[in-house]
């Protein structure tokens, strides 16, 4: 039962938490990341794939629209 209990933390933590995070984290950083900062976020984006997949068509993260003043 403990191992059945850990396999689903795991896979849970794996699919969405992480992912989750990881989305956050992109959000705020993509701009302003050092090369060294972008490189770990590629990694971590093959890494956790599956779950940034699984969570992608609920997630929006567009840039918002500017306005544009005539």
């Amino acid at each position: 039962m403990i191992v059945a209990l850990l396999y689903l933390i795991l896979s849970g933590a794996y699919l969405l938490v992480i992912p989750g995070g990881l989305y956050l984290y992109l959000q705020n950083r993509w701009y302003v990341a050092s090369s060294i900062e972008r490189l770990l976020m590629y990694f971590l984006v093959f890494f956790f794939f599956p779950g940034m997949l699984l969570l992608s068509p609920f997630l929006n993260f567009r840039p918002k629209r500017r306005a544009i003043e005539a």
